[in-house]
């Protein structure tokens, strides 16, 4: 009996230890000179370390960062991971390829050639995307962050369903975008809302298991009624943060 106590109370001490390990890199991460002052005012609105701590993360993951738009998690991912894990990050990577991919310390990251395979047609409300693959497989995490809404569900598909392909068993998908009331009817002022409930039901098609959801990002003054680009609106919008995991 003494020998079990023990021994939980070691698996206990390394699970702590680990915890801490990441927050100290996320937090050096965080302070580190060369963030843009613009990535830091919004980090009390983005509750990183909290948000990273909730999907599980550790430093020897290899870890994929989808639509990472002007990096600014591909700031805190990048160093985290450099030493003991992998960042890849896919799909409109233009921006970051030509600013902080080219900066040092980010000579790590592995950019995805699949930038070319989404694009907007003319007049398009979204985004439309080819069948494609990442190349990769066996990755323990995948990240998006308010990206869905950009797609279509058969982008969304395409896109969802190589996650999952390229995860390995038991790897994570990490999600959070802006709120839409469930079922509402799409329209100008919540074209950049998403259903939480459709984004589940979608997950759990493609074999997903629904692991868990926070409360982090939730803003109960948000009416889910406007463009989220707006003044009154703009870094206080209602998002849904769920974590998923391929059985």
């Amino acid at each position: 009996m003494k020998l079990i106590t023990t021994a939980l109370m070691l698996l206990i001490m390394f699970n702590v230890q680990a915890a801490n390990e990441i927050n100290m890199k996320v937090e050096a991460a965080l302070a580190d000179t060369s963030r843009p002052e613009a990535h830091r005012d919004r980090d009390e609105n983005r509750l990183p370390l909290e948000t990273l701590n909730f999907f599980g993360l550790k430093d020897n993951m290899r870890v994929l960062e989808l639509v990472p738009g002007g990096g600014w998690y591909t700031r805190i991912l990048g160093p985290v991971l450099a030493e003991n894990g992998q960042l890849y990050v896919a799909l409109g990577t233009d921006r970051i390829s030509e600013g902080v991919l080219m900066e040092p310390g980010f000579e790590a990251v592995i950019r995805v050639e699949t930038s070319d395979n989404i694009h907007r047609p003319k007049g398009a409300r979204f985004y439309v995307m080819e069948e494609f693959d990442f190349g990769i497989s066996n990755l323990d995490m995948v990240l998006t962050f308010r990206n869905l809404h950009n797609f279509g569900p058969e982008a969304r598909a395409i896109m969802n369903r190589e996650v999952f392909r390229s995860l390995k068993s038991g790897g994570l998908y990490g999600v959070i975008d802006h709120t839409r009331r469930h079922m509402e009817k799409l329209d100008n002022e919540n074209r950049r809302r998403i259903d939480p409930v459709l984004v589940i039901r979608e997950m759990l098609d493609l074999g997903f298991e629904f692991v868990d959801y926070a409360d982090l990002h939730f803003r109960g003054d948000d009416e889910l009624e406007y463009e989220v680009g707006r003044r009154s609106v703009s870094g206080n919008t209602d998002r849904f943060t769920f974590l998923f995991r391929k059985p």
